[in-house]
């Protein structure tokens, strides 16, 4: 059986122990790439939600979005610079523009903007969990717990708007066979 005590204690001390004296191997170098990747795709979405929704709270929560993911953009960028790593390339900036005047068949509703953001969101949580666990480094590894961490903070404000305005999308409930169903 595992001593949790015993397991922190060993967690504590490895993260005492500077290892930045060491090479990134190739998976730290590929997770940072891909991560401000992701980054980068995530924030020109979150410029056009920006631009299209007419939802004051949608809209602060897309800033709040933009405002962590410059955050997490820049801190990655430069821990990429500072060991040599080359940056992925970037999409330009979205153009402000009125909400008003985006026509109806181009322009995305309230609802998708939410579940396309929120879906970034799941992707980069899921990929700084992947590149945390994958990563020798104690710097790689508490990097990338930080932004998990961060993001799953701003997961949390996003899903309470979303069940909120009903922009939830809710899989089927699962019922067993033979067994009575739960919501009778």
């Amino acid at each position: 059986m595992v001593n949790i005590l015993e397991t922190v204690m060993d967690a504590m001390k490895s993260l005492t122990v500077q290892d930045e004296d060491q090479p990134l191997h190739v998976g730290e170098v590929m997770a940072c790439w891909i991560y401000l990747s992701g980054l980068e795709l995530a924030k020109v979405s979150v410029q056009a939600g920006i631009n299209t929704t007419t939802d004051d709270e949608l809209k602060a929560i897309l800033e709040e979005d933009m405002k962590l993911g410059t955050s997490q953009r820049q801190r990655l960028h430069d821990f990429m610079l500072k060991e040599g790593i080359t940056l992925p390339p970037a999409p330009e900036d979205m153009p402000i523009s009125v909400s008003n005047n985006i026509p109806l068949g181009v322009k995305l509703t309230d609802d998708v903007i939410a579940n396309e953001l929120s879906l970034k969101i799941i992707s980069l949580i899921m990929r700084a969990a992947g590149a945390a666990s994958e990563s020798i480094r104690t710097d790689v590894g508490l990097l990338f717990i930080q932004f998990q961490a961060e993001k799953l903070a701003f997961a949390t404000k996003l899903k309470h708007l979303m069940r909120k305005r009903g922009w939830i999308k809710v899989p089927p409930f699962y019922v067993p066979p033979g067994s009575q169903h739960p919501l009778s």
